[in-house]
C-alpha cells in the first residue's frame, strides 16, 4: 500500500513540473492584452447566442432587433481586430 502512495506522489510531482514548464513557455500577456482577449471572447459568445436566437425567431420585429444586435456585435468585433493590429 505504501508503494501505491509513493508512485502517486511521484506522478503528481511530474505533472506539477510539466505544468510549470508549460507556463514558462507561454508568453506572458500584459493586462491590456488579457482584457482585449476577454472582450473578444465575450463578444464572440454574445454573437453566437444572438445568432442562435435569430435562427430560432419567428417574429419579424424580434428578428429585426436580433439582426441589429448582430450587426452591432460584428462592428465591435471588427473594432477589436483593428485595435489588436496596432
Amino acid at each position: 500500500m505504501a508503494r501505491g502512495w509513493e508512485s502517486k506522489s511521484v506522478e503528481d510531482q511530474i505533472d506539477a513540473a510539466k505544468a510549470d514548464r508549460d507556463a514558462q513557455i507561454k508568453p506572458r500577456l500584459t493586462q491590456e492584452q488579457r482584457e482585449q482577449r476577454e472582450l473578444k471572447q465575450s463578444l464572440r459568445l454574445s454573437r453566437a447566442q444572438t445568432l442562435r436566437r435569430l435562427h430560432a425567431a419567428t417574429n419579424d420585429r424580434y428578428r429585426a432587433q436580433l439582426q441589429s444586435a448582430l450587426d452591432h456585435l460584428d462592428a465591435q468585433l471588427a473594432q477589436c481586430e483593428v485595435n489588436s493590429d496596432k
